[in-house]
């Protein structure tokens, strides 16, 4: 539409007022031509590597696929199996569930003790924390073959045990005891979260403790009403990041159930009793042993939706209890 200007202006003021739009429009589309060339690597990259697989397993899990051969489509077969065929879904998902459930908290409890420990270090601060966070350097193939040794029925932790006259399980031979070893393994890898932990605790304001101490608060109170509220949004980020690698816990589990034994035998996934076998080594299992492969789409797809729920549900929650400097949400 014209503008009032234009209207009572003559026909060469027009013609000159068009070619200004013109040149203006393909200024903008050539500054956007530009940054799309930029970009272009990038959305080549996420095209080629995220949505193309992620739309191909879609299509996949309502197929009936081998790699070797064409997909043929079954529709909703494959999840028809999932929740009433397959016997060894539902063990997969208890044990996930199981490990999610104690293992968080676990580790953002000892990751909070530790890292409170650590604040009140006078005289080598850095060596405590270099020891700490060692254990995440380690390979995870590493660390869970290193557990497999000091958790062996004969190994030094059941000696040290013996000496104690203490009971001494047979942990990873025992499906009682196979999950509470893993663990162990994964309060000892704790050392990265507990460096976050470490940063937030010694960005809490003195001056929220000063004022907490006037008013007569014990040392618990101060820790619970003062430390808690400030370091809620590092639990929050620790709690959901926890979740969603608790849904993909693979490594470990998967190198312990196939560690073997003295006879040189391997043992396999989820030994023993299928007390190891998590949801990924599951979808592991069917995808790459048994080339069930749509089907093992399926079940990623049933774990992308499993945790962006959880995710989502974390995020709503999180509005009750996690409180931000300045009141910022």
């Amino acid at each position: 539409m014209a503008t009032v200007a234009e209207r009572g202006a003559t026909a060469p003021e027009q013609a000159r007022a068009a070619v200004r739009r013109r040149h203006r429009r393909r200024a903008a589309w050539r500054r956007q031509w530009v940054a799309l060339a930029f970009m272009s690597p990038w959305i080549i990259g996420f095209g080629a590597f995220y949505v193309y697989p992620m739309a191909a397993s879609l299509f996949f899990s309502f197929t009936r696929y081998d790699i070797l051969s064409q997909p043929e489509w079954v529709g909703l077969d494959n999840y028809k199996f999932m929740f009433t065929g397959d016997a060894l879904f539902w063990p997969a998902v208890r044990n996930t569930m199981w490990m999610i459930a104690f293992l968080v908290p676990l580790q953002v409890i000892f990751a909070i003790g530790a890292a409170t420990v650590l604040t009140r270090v006078k005289r080598g601060l850095p060596v405590y924390r270099t020891i700490f966070f060692l254990p995440t350097m380690v390979p995870l193939v590493a660390a869970a073959l290193g557990f497999v040794f000091l958790l062996n029925p004969a190994g030094p932790v059941n000696r040290l045990l013996r000496l104690l006259h203490l009971p001494d399980p047979l942990w990873f031979y025992d499906p009682a005891w196979t999950k509470p070893g893993l663990l162990l393994l994964g309060l000892w890898m704790v050392g990265q979260t507990m460096i976050l932990f470490l940063a937030a605790l010694l960005d809490v304001p003195k001056q929220l403790y000063e004022a907490a101490a006037i008013e007569g608060a014990s040392p618990w109170q101060r820790f619970r009403h003062v430390t808690l509220p400030m370091i809620s949004p590092v639990i929050f980020f620790a709690v959901v990041i926890g979740v969603i690698h608790g849904f993909q816990y693979f490594t470990e589990a998967f190198v312990v159930s196939g560690s073997g034994d003295s006879t040189g035998l391997d043992h396999p996934i989820g030994y023993p009793q299928d007390s190891l076998r998590f949801f990924s080594s599951h979808l592991y299992q069917q995808g790459f042993e048994g080339f069930h492969m749509g089907y093992a789409a399926a079940l990623s797809w049933v774990m992308f939706v499993v945790i962006m729920a959880c995710t989502i549900a974390l995020i709503r929650t999180s509005r009750r209890w996690v409180h931000y400097q300045g009141g910022f949400r």
